[in-house]
């Protein structure tokens, strides 16, 4: 019995342990990570959906998107600098008048390049 208690007890040092080290590893990092900000995450979530879709060759779905994805990102800029935040911005813009336009493949390389630099947020 005393051997079981150790274990148990063992056990639960473990999943405490693994649940402080979780934690902190998903709220630290550099200033205004996804984790941070909100506003960064759909930011993200939707320039990939932009993306996603402009692979498809559905270049209105990729404006429809990336205008979201840039709100959020916008939004996010009135809370934070940040030089990734900015380029994602530009990009963004780019994605849009390119999707805009019917052009669903160069729309797409500029949605990706947007979510590239959201996640270096």
């Amino acid at each position: 019995m005393v051997e079981f208690q150790w274990k148990g007890s063992l056990w639960a040092a473990v999943l405490l342990l693994m649940l402080v080290v979780g934690c902190a590893g998903y709220s630290g990092g550099t200033g205004g990570s996804k984790a941070g900000n909100p506003h960064v995450a759909e930011a993200i979530t939707h320039g990939q959906e932009a993306a996603d879709h402009g692979g498809m060759g559905h270049a209105d779905a990729v404006v429809t998107h990336a205008e979201v994805s840039l709100q959020h990102a916008q939004a996010a800029a009135k809370e934070m600098t940040n030089p990734h935040l900015d380029a994602g911005i530009v990009e963004l813009d780019e994605a849009i008048a390119h999707g805009k336009a019917g052009h669903a493949d160069v729309a797409t390389k500029h949605a990706k390049s947007a979510v590239m630099h959201l996640k270096e947020i």
